[in-house]
């Protein structure tokens, strides 16, 4: 019987994610759980604190006694606006102790997107920084819902509380709210890398389901040093068991990450398992590569958010051991992890057959999960039926069905008409990708539903096609966009040159490219290349291309 077992035959009908914490602070107390990068001494060495599994416990039921105090009790719809850090951790932990929502908004989207993003959850508490508050009160119309306010730091022209002043001094065991599988446990906000940000409901229910799947799939072990470089996913390790050794980095920015920063954490706290989003992996990769870097310590890599290439992946492999792996799960904030793979056989298998233009195979589904293709249709689909499924080989959307998918978003009726199919007892998640099972069950992705080109002789899908130019030695990256209206658009592929200081002629480059796409069916029919300076991408990861920019661009 694992943990999560444990937990639920302890705890009946109810599950809180706190719960992980407490079994942690029981088993192993006095292992690091938070470790942060708080200065420098004065030989410029790197200088850590930190909070042990115990302490992390305590100090979450410290706040958690205050939160409660301050009027954030089970229910109450929480902004937590507050930078990695050890507040961030025990302060996530008290909320979920309280049955407090936390509503995260990823801070890198933009203000406009962010403060529509608050407006839309209505919460009722506001706990951030004070750069936070300040934002709440130039743009006050966006915050009328809510009540209380607390601020992580130091409080200035604003009222409310401040962290210090509700955290209660004497500690005792804060008894966690006994919520239920499907009661909210939080809120947490899409990117809207491809349209409006979406808030998507997590029940506790998920949230034990995911940890399960986690730690399942990925083979965590109890001794385990997590760099998790995007902080949601940060989260996850104290209910894991996993030491979470806090970056010195900007998680909005990824791509401009410092590898020296990167590869000195992994060395010195000993991390074994590293998250990093497909543009983190390219630079830190290149670094190692440069600077002859081997990083034994790592057990795994773990590379979501965007497709990872091939050479990507090959290139950040050279500074692992050889029974070290990079895995590439496949997943959205609706549903994750649905497959995964890893570069073993990306590298020996798959490979050959993404850069032929099959798309990008992403793994099988996770142990449970239940993934179907079905016919592409923007149009809402009300209840499942067998004959919505393509035959095996053909491509269509990616549907999943199981334990780690949120059934709603957060009062948005048209959204959960447009994703949601109903399936007997329980709920289908349109994925909104495109792709196609072969004959081992393996999902190839083959694009995003919405970014494929519809041209007078047939549909274009942007992963095949654009893997085809992605084979030029010049090329970073394509991505191909049509121009003007379905069903006559004008198939067009970006080219973003890799910039590693070599003169390029884009004339010849270009009729290379135009020759190359000629040698293959899917692309033969793309006649116009745009060389582009750099890809617009999503501010989470910095690795998903905004194409829709790129189509206006081209137009």
């Amino acid at each position: 019987m694992n943990d999560f077992d444990q937990i639920k035959k302890k705890d009946g009908d109810t599950a809180n994610v706190s719960n992980h914490l407490k079994k942690m602070a029981e088993t192993q107390p006095y292992k690091r759980a938070v470790v942060y990068p708080a200065g420098w001494d004065e030989k410029g060495r790197i200088a850590y604190t930190h909070l042990t599994f115990l302490q992390l416990d305590q100090e979450s039921d410290h706040l958690a006694h205050g939160l409660e105090n301050a009027g954030i009790t089970r229910g109450i719809r929480t902004v937590l606006m507050v930078r990695p850090s050890l507040e961030f951790f025990a302060l996530t932990f008290a909320l979920f102790k309280t049955g407090a929502v936390p509503v995260v908004v990823d801070p890198g989207m933009g203000t406009d997107r962010m403060l529509t993003c608050l407006k839309q959850s209505r919460a009722e508490a506001f706990i951030g920084i004070p750069l936070a508050h300040a934002m709440r009160k130039i743009y006050p119309r966006y915050f009328r819902t809510v009540k209380t306010w607390i601020t992580v730091g130091r409080r200035w022209f604003w009222g409310g509380f401040t962290l210090d002043h509700i955290r209660q001094t004497l500690w005792e065991p804060y008894p966690v709210a006994p919520t239920r599988p499907d009661e909210t446990a939080a809120i947490l906000f899409t990117t809207g890398s491809t349209g409006p940000a979406k808030g998507v409901i997590y029940t506790h229910g998920m949230f034990e389901s995911q940890i399960k799947h986690i730690r399942s799939c990925f083979e965590i072990g109890e001794d385990e040093v997590d760099l998790p470089t995007f902080p949601l996913f940060a989260l996850f390790d104290p209910a894991l068991g996993m030491t979470a050794v806090i970056p010195d980095m900007d998680p909005t920015k990824p791509a401009l990450v410092d590898p020296e920063k990167i590869t000195e954490a992994i060395a010195n706290q000993g991390v074994t398992n590293m998250f990093a989003s497909p543009a983190l992996l390219n630079r830190v990769g290149t670094y190692g590569k440069e600077m002859g870097i081997r990083l034994p310590s790592l057990r795994r890599v773990i590379s979501a958010g965007a497709p990872v290439s091939a050479a990507n992946i090959e290139r950040f492999s050279e500074m692992l051991s050889e029974t070290a792996e990079i895995h590439t799960p496949y997943g959205a904030t609706e549903a994750m992890p649905v497959t995964s793979f890893g570069s073993r056989e990306i590298l020996q298998g798959t490979r050959k057959f993404t850069d032929q233009g099959y798309g990008m195979c992403v793994g099988r589904p996770l142990e449970g999960l239940d993934v179907r293709i079905i016919k592409i249709t923007d149009t809402p689909v009300e209840e499942w039926s067998d004959s919505l499924e393509v035959p095996r080989g053909d491509i269509g959307e990616i549907t999943v069905k199981g334990d780690i998918v949120s059934s709603e978003y957060f009062e948005s009726p048209e959204d959960n008409a447009l994703s949601k199919i109903t399936d007997g007892d329980g709920i289908r998640h349109r994925m909104g990708d495109l792709g196609w099972m072969d004959s081992k069950g393996r999902i190839w992705f083959c694009g995003r539903k919405n970014h494929r080109v519809i041209t007078e002789s047939g549909t274009l899908f942007t992963i095949p096609c654009e893997a085809i130019f992605n084979t030029h030695e010049a090329v970073f990256r394509s991505a191909l966009v049509g121009v003007g209206e379905p069903p006559n658009q004008k198939p067009v592929i970006c080219i973003e040159l890799v910039k590693d200081g070599r003169k390029v002629d884009k004339d010849e480059v270009k009729q290379e490219l135009l020759n190359l796409a000629a040698r293959h069916p899917i692309t033969e029919e793309i006649k116009t290349v745009m060389f582009h300076k750099g890809f617009p991408t999503d501010i989470r990861h910095n690795s998903k291309i905004f194409r829709e920019k790129l189509a206006l661009w081209a137009k």
